[in-house]
């Protein structure tokens, strides 16, 4: 089955993110083709390479970009919603006049048409969060 996956929230404050990931990743194990995974609104939090949790607390964004990295996974964040955030690719740093990026390995920015994209190439789409 290919399945698109939607991540509304982001990591530490909603379930959706662990969740999410956890979804993922066993979708991968039982075989499943993982489309894209697209982060939306504050899921857009999730791709931040600044993020530094306490060292006995889970790294959801290393974790999301190792997953990525292990499987070849397109992770896509929504270009509105991430500047709305201040998250910026190299890009979209110099675009913006800014003097750093902040997106971590393994995330790309792109509008949402990727998130339509992703509705109808997959055989499911897969929300988490509101």
């Amino acid at each position: 089955m290919k399945i698109g996956v939607l991540v509304n929230e982001g990591p530490y404050t909603h379930e959706a993110s662990d969740s999410a990931y956890n979804f993922v990743k066993a979708a991968i194990e039982k075989g499943h083709e993982i489309y894209r995974v697209f982060f939306y609104h504050d899921g857009v939090n999730n791709s931040t390479r600044l993020t530094e949790p306490p060292r006995d607390d889970r790294n959801i964004v290393t974790r999301w970009s190792e997953l990525a990295k292990a499987h070849n996974l397109d992770m896509v964040v929504c270009i509105a919603a991430a500047q709305r955030r201040g998250i910026m690719d190299e890009n979209e740093a110099k675009r913006q006049g800014k003097d750093a990026n902040n997106i971590a390995e393994g995330f790309r920015i792109s509008g949402l048409g990727q998130l339509v994209e992703a509705g109808i190439q997959c055989d499911r789409l897969v929300t988490f969060g509101d």
